[in-house]
């Protein structure tokens, strides 16, 4: 009978401000996360992420490598970040070369079950629950749907 390889979760290698809260278990690595952040349970977060201050981590979010996360921001539950776009037809498979960063502004909200594609998204800005962001958004609102469209100022 073959035994797997048994790997931990854990939190290694991050810079954390002060007054950090982080709810076990989580996986969180070679990152930094800013001053009076909170991070919910059963959250990944890949190393070079960078996350401001005053920002909340709801449970089961999942921030890949290359992604920063203003000040102020509010990640639901569920939500996804992307940076592989299968450009070759399939996963990149190491080739770290074909991943693609994502950049957050400040006061951004993201709604639960979100998915967010390599993309830049300004400051002020509402993402609905279950929305997926395809491409960039550089005017403050409202956003929802899939593909992600602007609905309303805020």
């Amino acid at each position: 009978m073959n035994k797997p390889t048994l790997l931990s979760a854990g939190i290694k290698d991050v810079s954390f401000g002060t007054n950090v809260k982080v709810v076990e278990p989580v996986n969180i690595y070679g990152c930094s996360i800013g001053d009076d952040c909170f991070i919910g349970p059963f959250v990944e977060i890949q190393k070079d992420v960078a996350i401001g201050d005053r920002t909340k981590v709801q449970s089961h979010a999942f921030i890949c490598e290359l992604v920063t996360i203003g000040n102020d921001c509010f990640i639901g539950h569920g939500v996804m970040f992307i940076n592989d776009l299968f450009s070759s037809g399939g996963p990149a498979r190491g080739d770290k070369a074909k991943w693609k960063k994502t950049y957050i502004g400040n006061n951004v909200s993201i709604g639960s079950n979100a998915t967010i594609l390599p993309v830049n998204i300004c400051s002020n800005v509402v993402i609905g629950a279950g929305a997926v962001v395809t491409k960039d958004i550089s005017t403050p609102g409202i956003y929802a749907g899939n593909p992600a469209t602007r609905l309303r100022d805020l």
